[in-house]
């Protein structure tokens, strides 16, 4: 990346002779939004914290604006970070909390004050300046944490799931005015989430991380639709793996053999050879089904279930080999069928990615 901001380069760090980092590399542009996507575990907060300066790597270097940062101590490098559990001073009211850096480092009143009065107008807290964390909601102080890390102008800013402990109405929302924020100050944002919604809807690029690792790491759209490893599909929305066996393959695509069923798919996004084992990722939302037979990707099976979730439902089925599929469809659709009765799942190849069906752990 010609303009990266951030460059971390080779990055590993092990706790009590576990290693949580693995050799780990990846770049951030200037005012890109990046996600740490994976589970609890996967290194997402070490990362964080090593970059950040609150831990030390065991080997490998961040690198930021072209200068090394990996031994300077946290106050010496110009990035913040916005944690969880908004870590503001109870003491203080709000003007004070968000002027803090500002105050410490000699700036005078008259200088911070204007710069206060625009935070609050960038996270929609105008006439709360005299309020108490107490008095604040959940939502209006992580608000008061993001003014106060943004008001020292840093060139990065860090965020570990700053959005955990908001129910889930008012984390949607701080989604959005998070991203506004993002993209009106053109700030770099490296954050950490384990929640797949709130990377797809923010990031510019997420990396998928396991077991100290990245999966994979591209744009939203690239690792939803074309997914590079198993972990991967599993992990980001919901699915269904429907392991086959490639029974030919040439330019255009994949021919499966599944059940005896003879199916096409779309390319591989690694050199899948006749009588390999793959999996067909199959995303619930991208899936039909009906009592007529619809296309060349089509397999019978039986309605076995079918559950009202608002404005979609949720159906199995269960196909003749006894594997059960779970297809999400409009709640206007539902008349496809009824419990019980045979249908024939059926969906577009081109939206139907086609992974390893075992990979090595990490």
């Amino acid at each position: 990346m010609a303009d990266a901001l951030l460059r971390v380069e080779g990055l590993k760090k092990s706790f009590d002779g576990t290693q949580v980092l693995r050799d780990l590399s990846f770049e951030v542009g200037r005012g890109e939004f990046v996600t740490l996507l994976g589970p609890s575990g996967c290194g997402k907060t070490t990362t964080l914290r090593i970059v950040a300066g609150l831990l030390a790597p065991d080997a490998g270097r961040v690198i930021l604006s072209g200068s090394d940062i990996t031994d300077a101590p946290p106050e010496k490098r110009p990035l913040n970070t916005v944690f969880q559990n908004y870590a503001l001073f109870p003491h203080m009211n709000v003007e004070k909390n968000i002027s803090y850096g500002l105050r410490m480092r000699g700036v005078k009143r008259a200088e911070w004050r204007p710069k206060v009065e625009e935070m609050l107008r960038l996270v929609q807290l105008e006439g709360c300046e005299k309020r108490m964390p107490s008095q604040l909601s959940g939502g209006q102080c992580q608000r008061v944490a993001i003014a106060r890390t943004l008001i020292l102008q840093p060139e990065l800013l860090l965020l570990d799931e700053p959005l955990g402990a908001l129910d889930l109405k008012l984390r949607r929302q701080m989604q959005v005015e998070l991203k506004d924020i993002q993209k009106r100050l053109g700030i770099a944002f490296v954050y950490i989430t384990h929640d797949q919604e709130e990377a797809l809807n923010m990031s510019d690029r997420i990396a998928v991380m396991r077991g100290g690792r990245f999966e994979q790491m591209g744009t939203p759209e690239q690792i939803y639709d074309h997914p590079a490893t198993r972990f991967a599909a599993e992990f980001i929305g919901q699915t269904n793996l429907l392991e086959c066996d490639v029974e030919a393959a040439h330019g255009d695509g994949l021919v499966l053999s599944y059940a005896g069923e003879r199916i096409p798919a779309r390319r591989a996004e690694f050199d899948a050879k006749v009588g390999d084992r793959v999996c067909l990722s199959l995303r619930t939302e991208r899936l039909g089904f009906g009592p007529e037979r619809c296309g060349d990707c089509c397999l019978e099976g039986t309605l076995t279930d079918r559950r009202y979730a608002g404005g979609s439902m949720r159906a199995t089925i269960r196909l003749r080999d006894g594997h059960e599929i779970l297809a999400m469809c409009t709640s206007a659709e539902r008349a496809r069928g009824e419990v019980g009765q045979s249908v024939y799942l059926n969906w577009n190849p081109a939206e139907a990615p086609v992974v390893r069906a075992e990979e090595a752990e990490p």
